[in-house]
C-alpha cells in the first residue's frame, strides 16, 4: 500500500548527529562482545590487519551503497527499491532485508537481555567469591532456566520502543548523541585500567605485533562476516538511516566516518578486554564466554572490580541499545510508510510483533526447546540464516543494484550531491561495488552454507 501521508518527513538534523546515529546503529555488541573473542580465536594482530583491509576495500563500499539506494530514494528498505526499480522484482530485495532485521531484532534483543541481568548481578557484587567453573554455573542456568531472561528482553525491547517512539531527530538522533559519548568514555576508561595490570603487555603484544603465519582463508572470511556483522550492512538498516541524511551531507565522508567510529570502538574493546586477559593467565580464545564467564571472573581478583564490572556491563548495555533502536526503525519505517500508519502505531505494532518473537527465541534456549525448525532452536536458528543466509544475500545483491543496475550517472550524482561535490576515486568505489564486493561476499554466502569450503 502506497504511503499517503504527505507531513514532512522526519530525518536527521546535524551531521554530527547523522554519525553519532548510524555509528550507534554499527557499534554494538559486535564490537565489544563478539570482536575481541573472534581476535582471540584467530591470531591477534594478524586478524585486525585483515579486517581493517576488509572494512576500507569492501565494508565502506557496500555501506556507501546502501546510503545511496536510501538518500536518492528518501524511503524505507522496501520502497527504496520499488521507486527504483518500479514493476521489477528488486523489491524483494528490501523485503528480505526487513525480514532479517526482524528476525536479528528477535534474537539480539534476547542477548541484550543478559547484558541487563548481569549489570544486577554487579550491583548485588554477585561474582564475589565464585569460581570459574560456578560462573559458567551460573550463565548457563540464567540463559537456560525460566522466565527471567525473558522479562529482560521485554525490557530491551521497551526501552528500544520508547525511544523509537519519539521520532527520528528527537528520538534516534537526541539519544545516540547522547549515549555513543557515553559508550566511548567508559571503554577508554576501562582500556586505561587494562593495559595498567600487571602482565597486560602481552596482551598489547599479541594485539598489534601481527603473526602473518596466522592468516589463512578462515581468518579472512571470519574477517568478512564480523565486518558484515559489525557495521549492520544488509539488514536495511543502512539505507533506512541513508533515507535520513541530509543532501547537503556528503555521503563518503558519512560512511568513512561510521567504519572509522566502528573501527575504533572494536579496537578499544580489544585494548580494554585481552590485556585483562593475559594478565590473569586465561587464553585469549574463549569464545563467547569471554564476556559473560571469563570477565567477571577476572572482575572479582580485579582491585576495585566490583566498580569496574558495573562500568563494563553499563557499556555493554548503552552499545547494545544503540543497536536495537537502529534494526527496530528499519521495521518501523517499513509499517508506517507503507501501510500509512502514524509512527506512534507503526513503533507499537513492531514492538509488539519483535517482542513476541524474541520471547520465543528465548525461551527456546532453555525451558521449550521443542520451539525449533530444521534441527536447530529458534534462537540459533534465527542468528544462523541472517548471518550466513540473508545478510550476505543482501549485501551481494545491494553491491550488484548500486554497481550494475542504479547507473553509473545516478550513482554519481548521489555520491557527488547532485555535481556539487568532487567524488574522488569514483572509479575505483565503482570497480569494488561491481566486481571485489560481489566476489568476496559470495565467498562468505557459500562457506557459510558449506558449500565452499577454504
Amino acid at each position: 500500500m502506497q504511503n499517503t501521508d504527505h507531513s514532512p518527513r522526519d530525518g536527521f538534523g546535524s551531521k554530527i548527529g547523522t554519525i553519532a546515529a548510524v555509528a550507534g546503529s554499527a557499534v554494538g555488541l559486535g564490537n565489544i562482545w563478539r570482536f575481541p573473542y573472534i581476535t582471540g580465536e584467530n591470531g591477534g594482530a594478524a586478524f585486525i590487519l585483515v579486517y581493517v583491509f576488509i572494512v576500507l576495500f569492501i565494508g565502506i563500499p557496500v555501506m556507501l551503497s546502501e546510503f545511496t539506494i536510501g538518500r536518492r530514494a528518501q524511503r524505507n528498505a522496501f520502497g527504496a527499491f520499488r521507486l527504483l526499480a518500479p514493476r521489477r522484482p528488486w523489491y524483494l530485495v528490501g523485503v528480505m532485508g526487513i525480514a532479517a532485521a526482524f528476525m536479528i531484532l528477535a534474537f539480539y534483543s534476547t542477548v541484550a537481555g543478559w547484558t541487563f541481568e548481569y549489570l544486577r548481578l554487579s550491583l548485588v557484587n554477585g561474582f564475589k567469591g565464585k569460581s570459574p567453573e560456578e560462573l559458567n554455573a551460573l550463565f548457563e542456568n540464567f540463559y537456560t532456566g525460566g522466565w527471567r531472561p525473558v522479562i529482560w528482553q521485554v525490557v530491551v525491547m521497551l526501552l528500544t520502543g520508547g525511544i523509537l517512539l519519539a521520532g527520528v531527530r528527537k528520538g534516534i538522533e537526541k539519544y545516540t548523541k547522547i549515549l555513543m559519548p557515553m559508550l566511548l568514555v567508559l571503554l577508554v576508561i576501562l582500556a586505561i585500567r587494562s593495559i595498567t595490570l600487571p602482565g597486560a603487555m602481552q596482551g598489547l603484544n599479541f594485539l598489534f605485533r601481527p603473526d602473518f603465519s596466522k592468516i589463512d582463508a578462515s581468518t579472512i572470511l571470519e574477517a568478512l562476516g564480523q565486518a558484515f556483522f559489525s557495521m549492520s550492512i544488509g539488514m536495511g538498516t543502512i539505507i533506512t538511516y541513508g533515507s535520513y541524511i541530509r543532501k547537503k551531507d556528503r555521503l563518503s565522508e558519512t560512511a568513512f566516518s561510521v567504519a572509522g567510529a566502528d573501527l575504533a570502538v572494536a579496537l578499544l574493546a580489544g585494548i580494554a578486554i585481552l590485556p585483562a586477559v593475559f594478565a590473569f593467565g586465561i587464553a585469549p580464545s574463549e569464545g563467547p564466554g569471554l564476556v559473560f564467564i571469563t570477565l567477571p571472573n577476572i572482575f572479582q581478583h580485579m582491585p576495585g572490580g566490583y566498580f569496574w564490572a558495573l562500568m563494563f556491563f553499563t557499556l555493554l548495555i548503552i552499545a547494545a541499545l544503540t543497536s536495537t533502536i537502529s534494526v527496530m526503525e528499519v521495521v518501523v519505517a517499513f509499517i508506517s510508510e507503507e501501510f500509512s500508519l502514524r509512527r506512534r502505531y507503526a513503533t507499537i505494532i513492531a514492538t509488539i510483533g519483535v517482542t513476541f518473537l524474541g520471547v520465543l527465541c528465548t525461551l527456546s534456549q532453555g525451558p521449550y526447546p521443542q520451539f525449533s525448525l530444521f534441527g536447530r532452536n529458534l534462537f540459533d536458528l534465527m542468528n544462523f540464516s541472517t548471518a550466513n543466509i540473508m545478510l550476505p544475500t543482501g549485501g551481494l545483491f545491494i553491491v550488484i543494484f548500486v554497481g550494475w543496475f542504479l547507473g553509473r550517472k545516478n550513482v554519481r550524482d548521489e555520491i557527488s550531491n547532485g555535481g556539487t561535490m568532487k567524488v574522488r576515486l569514483f572509479n575505483i568505489f565503482l570497480f569494488l561495488v561491481r566486481f571485489i564486493a560481489p566476489l568476496a561476499i559470495a565467498m562468505v554466502f557459500l562457506n557459510g552454507l558449506g558449500i565452499l569450503k577454504l
